[in-house]
């Protein structure tokens, strides 16, 4: 692999939330859309500071200086300069206006436009990374080696990283051991400090999938990815205390991700599901997937130092910044 993977140029810094001018109060149109609660996204552009509301066609673009997002009626995907979210329900049409739920609204977009003004999330030193699978469960395998292996290695190349930013570093296991999920989940929350925590995995599917996708929680009333809604998914778990956090997290750690990895990756977005080891923690957590095993160019990808560099490096990298943007600034009296 050449040295471009970790310098390719990327046209996206959804990090650069900081400097998001401050909201101002507005009337929010709000309206039951399928039974469900639904906001007008031209409400975003007054609250959100956005200098601009444009359409063309299902195409509707929020931007400003600092933040360009897009969506699409009809669609369920959200690009915030660049980097791409999966909404929890599709963007609606109606009266002449797009529409976009309030759960996403709430518990997606306003995170990201505005991460300081999530609580008790940026006051933290101690990192607890998890190494998906190991011993009697290899996880995903090809012909060049096994997930369990992979994972291990970006988590302790993680670990020497954060260490000399002066981190605490938890390891849910640091040998090719077997744990239960449970287990992984007693780890984390023996850790009394503030931390988050982070589980590294890579992926496996059909041939051609390929790609790097990024999971927090589900909030209460939404559904694991990929299926509908059962009842359990209105039960609040453990980490729905830190649904804000967790996408806040999220955002950071999926945009340095993609803009180390460059075009040797292809970008699945931010999504939600109900894993057991985002269910149970009481932190701030997300689960990584750094490619896709079963992918032939992807694999080889994977298997490389280099590959597994860019990921470590782009998650050391994102842990600064989700610090920096949901650390609150103290307020300076006159």
């Amino acid at each position: 692999m050449s040295s471009r993977l970790a310098k390719s140029p990327l046209i996206l810094a959804v990090l650069l939330w900081f400097g998001v001018i401050a909201p101002v109060s507005a009337q929010w149109d709000t309206k039951p859309i399928n039974g469900r609660d639904y906001v007008a996204v031209d409400g975003m552009k007054t609250f959100y500071g956005f200098e601009s509301l444009s359409r063309s066609g299902n195409e509707v673009v929020l931007e400003n200086k600092k933040i360009k997002l897009k969506m699409r009626v009809g669609g369920q995907e959200c690009l915030m300069n660049g980097v791409k979210f999966v909404f929890s329900y599709k963007v609606e049409e109606m009266g002449g206006k797009a529409w976009i739920s309030r759960i996403d609204l709430a518990k997606l977009v306003d995170p990201v436009l505005r991460p300081s003004y999530i609580d008790n999330a940026g006051n933290f030193k101690t990192v607890i990374i998890d190494a998906g699978h190991g011993g009697k469960d290899p996880g995903a395998t090809n012909a060049l080696g096994t997930e369990a292996v992979y994972n291990l290695m970006i988590a302790e190349k993680l670990k020497g990283m954060l260490a000399k930013r002066g981190y605490k570093v938890i390891m849910t296991r640091e040998t090719n051991r077997y744990l239960t999920l449970q287990e992984r989940v007693d780890v984390a929350n023996r850790v009394r400090d503030n931390a988050i925590f982070i589980s590294i995995h890579h992926n496996s599917g059909g041939s051609a999938a390929r790609g790097i996708e990024t999971f927090t929680l589900s909030p209460i009333g939404v559904a694991h990815y990929g299926r509908g809604l059962n009842q359990s998914d209105f039960q609040e778990r453990t980490g729905n205390s830190h649904d804000s956090a967790n996408v806040a997290l999220a955002t950071a750690v999926h945009g340095c991700m993609t803009r180390r990895l460059g075009k040797n990756t292809f970008d699945r977005g931010i999504k939600r599901a109900r894993f057991s080891v985002l269910t149970g923690v009481r932190h701030p957590s997300i689960l990584v997937e750094c490619g896709f095993m079963t992918h032939g160019y992807e694999a080889r990808l994977i298997h490389t130092e280099a590959y597994r560099n860019a990921v470590s490096t782009g998650i050391a990298e994102a842990i600064e910044r989700y610090r920096a943007a949901v650390t609150k600034k103290p307020v300076t009296k006159p």
